[in-house]
Parts: C-alpha cells; sequence; structure tokens
C-alpha cells in the first residue's frame, strides 16, 4: 500500500562513502578506461601513473575540512596547516615512497589568516622533505584545504607497497601506538579547553599536527613487506580496507601495548587520525630488524591475515565495526 503524500519531499537517498566512490570510479572507467598495465588507478592510498615520456608518479590528494577534519577551536592555522600536508603525504608513505611535491588549494572564509595556515603548510612540507610548488585561493564560507603530493616510482628494484599485496599467513604490524589523535580531541575539546592546559602534550600534539610515516614506508617496502595502508579511518577500518583487497580474512589481536598513553582500546580501534602504517609481511623479524637498524620504533604486532576471506575477528570473536565514514 502506497504512503499518503504528506506534501514534505522525502529526503535523499544516503550515500555510503565508499559505495559512491566504487559508482564513481565504474563512471570515470567507462568514459577514459582502465589505466595503464602495470599502473594503479583508484582504490588505494594513492594512484601510479605513467607519463607521456614514460616516467611514473604517485599521485595522493587529501582534504581537510573544519567541522570534519578539524575543529578550529582547538587547532590554530599553522596547525590546520601543517595536517593538511601531512595526512596528503601519509598516503605516499603507505606505498613506500616520499613526497616530492604538494600543490596547495584553500577555500577561507573571509578575516581567516590564510598566511599563518600557509605556514604551517611550509612546516609540514620541511619536515618530509617536499615543495609546494602552487594552488589555488578561494573567499567561501567554509575552510576547505585541499594537498595533493606527488613523489616518486623509487628505482631500487623493489615494488611499490598496495593494499592488495597481502597474503594468508602475512603478520601485521602497525608503525606506533594508536588512540593519541581521537584521545587529543575528547580532551582539547573536553572541560580542559582547547587551551589544553590539562592535555598531554603528546595527545594534542597527535591531534593538532600528525606525523606522516614516510621513512617508515620506505623502509617497510625495502624489507619485503607486502602490503600497507595508513590509519586514517580508524584500525577496524582501514585494515579491512586492506583485506578486503588482498582478498583474505583478518584475525587481529590487539595488546594494551598497541594503544596509546592516555587513549583508550575504543580510541586505538576506530579513532582514527593517527597516520601510522599498518604493515602485512610474511617476515615480520626482518622488518623488525630493518626497523631497528635505522633508528625506528619497533613496529607492534596487531594479527595475522587469514584464508577465509571476509571473516574478520578479534581477539577470538567478530570485529567490530568502527571508524570514520563520510555520509552523503
Amino acid at each position: 500500500m502506497d504512503r499518503p503524500n504528506s506534501g514534505v519531499p522525502a529526503p535523499p537517498p544516503e550515500d555510503d562513502e565508499f559505495d559512491l566512490i566504487a559508482a564513481l570510479r565504474a563512471r570515470f572507467e567507462r568514459e577514459g578506461g582502465a589505466v595503464a598495465p602495470g599502473d594503479l588507478g583508484i582504490g588505494d592510498d594513492a594512484a601510479v601513473v605513467t607519463l607521456p615520456g614514460g616516467d611514473r608518479v604517485v599521485l595522493a590528494t587529501d582534504l581537510v575540512v573544519a567541522g570534519v577534519h578539524v575543529d578550529p577551536g582547538v587547532s590554530s592555522p599553522e596547525d590546520v596547516g601543517w595536517k593538511a600536508l601531512m595526512v596528503a603525504v601519509s598516503d605516499l608513505g603507505a606505498m613506500g615512497t616520499g613526497a616530492s611535491y604538494a600543490l596547495l588549494s584553500v577555500v577561507a572564509p573571509r578575516g581567516y589568516p590564510v598566511r599563518r595556515l600557509g605556514d604551517g603548510v611550509a612546516g609540514a612540507a620541511a619536515a618530509v622533505g617536499c615543495r609546494v610548488v602552487g594552488g589555488d585561493l578561494s573567499a567561501g564560507d567554509l575552510l576547505v584545504v585541499s594537498v595533493t603530493a606527488v613523489g616518486p616510482v623509487p628505482d631500487d628494484g623493489t615494488p611499490l607497497l598496495t593494499r592488495s599485496g597481502a597474503a594468508a599467513g602475512d603478520h601485521l604490524l602497525v608503525t606506533g601506538p594508536l588512540g593519541a589523535s581521537a584521545a587529543g580531541l575528547r580532551l582539547l575539546t573536553g572541560p580542559g579547553g582547547p587551551d589544553g592546559l590539562q592535555v598531554p602534550a603528546a595527545l594534542a600534539g597527535a591531534h593538532r599536527r600528525p606525523v606522516a610515516r614516510l621513512t617508515e614506508g620506505a623502509v617497510a617496502r625495502r624489507a619485503g613487506a607486502s602490503a600497507a595502508v595508513d590509519v586514517s579511518d580508524g584500525l577496524v577500518a582501514d585494515v579491512v580496507h586492506l583485506a578486503q583487497a588482498s582478498g583474505v580474512g583478518l584475525a587481529l589481536a590487539v595488546d594494551p601495548v598497541v594503544v596509546a598513553d592516555g587513549a583508550t582500546r575504543d580510541d586505538a580501534l576506530g579513532g582514527g587520525e593517527d597516520y601510522e602504517l599498518v604493515v602485512a609481511t610474511p617476515d615480520p623479524d626482518r622488518l623488525r630488524g630493518a626497523f631497528d637498524r635505522h633508528g625506528l620504533r619497533v613496529p607492534l604486532e596487531v594479527g595475522t591475515c587469514t584464508g577465509v576471506p571476509g571473516e574478520f575477528t578479534l581477539d577470538g570473536g567478530p570485529l567490530p565495526t568502527g571508524g570514520w565514514r563520510h555520509r552523503f
């Protein structure tokens, strides 16, 4: 039986972020075709393309939107600029390469101190050895910062890391404790206030000024890692992306050592915006040894890949859903 017409338009159907990505990917590929053999298009942390002259590059882009990714009440313009650059180049780190160049585009409300935001971008670019070479500026009602980063395809004979390279039996390790960014945001917006007087510096800094793990990604690639993804949406969400792309299952076991000091287990599993890397490898001892030789923190094991695609467990039970996903 049809519902009576109330005269009020029905809300539009909600689009899930990843369903929308899949639909757009199909549309773009119908129009322009799939990427060239050996290249990598939509569906991973970054794209890999061959230019007309034969050179190959890695491309990544990301957005920081006020009220979604940053709270201007707790993050300075310099913090916003720093974060915008770092979250874009983090995708290159997940591929096992570095950042050479970046483009910066900003939409800002009238009176917003864009020059200070640029100081933060410049500081982050210097920290990762990246040059900002262009972009665009526009006035608008909402602060939006877009960074596109470009990196090289390594010529050392080891392939780039992707989400799709993991195999059953691979171990999953993370490059550092998780949950600090989510805990920092919660405390910064809580009773302690945006001045952060009652917020541990490590937690405030993890949220305001994350650090892309470019060196860790490159070391993991050269140490025989099979796959990687950066933790932007939360450990659970991102490791599931890796498993689905690789056609494997997951058996996660998150020891308390994986949870950052001052964070909760829920922060670590679903908080997101840590920008650590989850690395799959058939030889975890080789990976740990390579990190140790380069003076990096020893990666922490969080589970294994299994041969049952779609079966995801945590500490022997069902893996809870978690992590951030946009709705449209």
